[in-house]
């Protein structure tokens, strides 16, 4: 079974969370993409570390680069005989993410056909714990970071 792993970034603002709808392509969970909302981010480069994966996967599709905050959350779970295994990191500097030009990033255009800060108990977001998830209190707690596992 093939894994991947991917880095999101958790950017909250006044209770709503920075999110894109990916433009669909094939070979991908990206295919039903205009159906659903997600955390910005995406798959880890060979020999990459999970903050610099982060970190560069914010820039490429925002153009701004985070202050990552501690990491919340890993999810693993089985789609299509992969295993994905996913690390959310909080992001602290959130003002900088409140006017973001797609036109200005070098994959936002290509991979995000909408970019915004979404209620989650509004819109069809995915990991679905993302819409059940105490995220403010996780982020602000002291506390271990929370797993979740669908296998």
């Amino acid at each position: 079974m093939i894994r991947r792993i991917s880095v999101r970034a958790i950017v909250v603002h006044e209770g709503k969370l920075l999110c894109v709808r990916l433009n669909p392509y094939r070979g991908s969970l990206r295919a039903e993409s205009e159906e659903y909302w997600c955390l910005p981010g995406g798959g880890l480069d060979e020999g990459e570390s999970l903050t610099d994966g982060a970190i560069r996967e914010m820039v490429e599709e925002t153009g701004i680069k985070p202050e990552l905050g501690k990491l919340s959350y890993v999810q693993q779970f089985i789609y299509e005989d992969k295993d994905y295994i996913e690390f959310f990191f909080n992001v602290k500097n959130v003002e900088d993410y409140l006017n973001i030009d797609l036109s200005k990033t070098t994959h936002g255009e290509l991979e995000i056909a909408e970019i915004a800060f979404v209620n989650p108990a509004d819109v069809v977001i995915k990991p679905e714990f993302l819409a059940t998830e105490p995220l403010m209190e996780v982020i602000a707690s002291n506390g271990p970071t929370r797993v979740i596992s669908r296998l």
